[in-house]
């Protein structure tokens, strides 16, 4: 008899997920892991998660942090990625593929991005605290990035939707909380064509 998940104990368990990565806890209703590498998987929520942690920040700092031009003084996030300048928001997106080419050395497949053995998920050779030569803390390390990147997608993801809904920065939502007047919230499309 296959052993049931912990994640969602009425599922049984996923062959690939062994409890070996940090953080597995056999969740994969969909069953991804039985037609993808698992190492790809792991590699594709981590980055998500890395680039949510710093986006949610980017949501609350410009409340508090003000920097000088025109174009980043708005307080409402969604205002800022609408007022910046289109070089620097391609500019931005040429970066990090280029960044993504490099260190993936151009293997950006699931067929080969994992076809060197001792190659590991999200691990890009950067730690300057040298956190990872212990394997205790370095598996510390790894299940508290895991869980706080599955954390930070969903709370980006809320403070996202709170933000078109109320039409409020975060800070100011919390502080100052007004309801939603009945009949005005109208989205349409691609949020109102970003009218929201």
């Amino acid at each position: 008899m296959q052993a049931k998940s912990k994640a969602m104990p009425f599922l049984s368990q996923p062959d690939n997920l062994d409890g070996k990565m940090a953080g597995d806890v056999g969740f994969d209703p969909l069953g991804f892991s039985y037609y993808v590498d698992l190492k790809w998987l792991r590699e594709a929520e981590l980055k998500h998660g890395r680039v949510c942690m710093l986006a949610w920040t980017g949501c609350i700092v410009p409340e508090v942090v003000r920097l000088p031009g025109d174009a980043f003084n708005h307080k409402f996030a969604l205002d800022a990625w609408g007022s910046a300048p289109r070089g620097g928001m391609i500019s931005i997106i040429m970066a990090i593929g280029l960044i993504e080419l490099i260190s993936n050395r151009f293997a950006m497949t699931p067929v080969d991005m994992f076809a060197n053995p001792n190659r590991k998920p999200g691990n890009l050779g950067f730690d300057p605290l040298q956190l990872g030569n212990n394997a205790e803390v370095r598996a510390k390390y790894e299940l508290a990035e895991v869980t706080h990147g599955r954390a930070a997608m969903m709370g980006f993801s809320g403070v996202i939707h709170q933000m078109i809904v109320t039409k409020q920065p975060v800070i100011d939502q919390m502080l100052h909380f007004k309801s939603v007047t009945p009949g005005v919230f109208k989205l349409g499309g691609a949020a109102g064509a970003l009218g929201y």
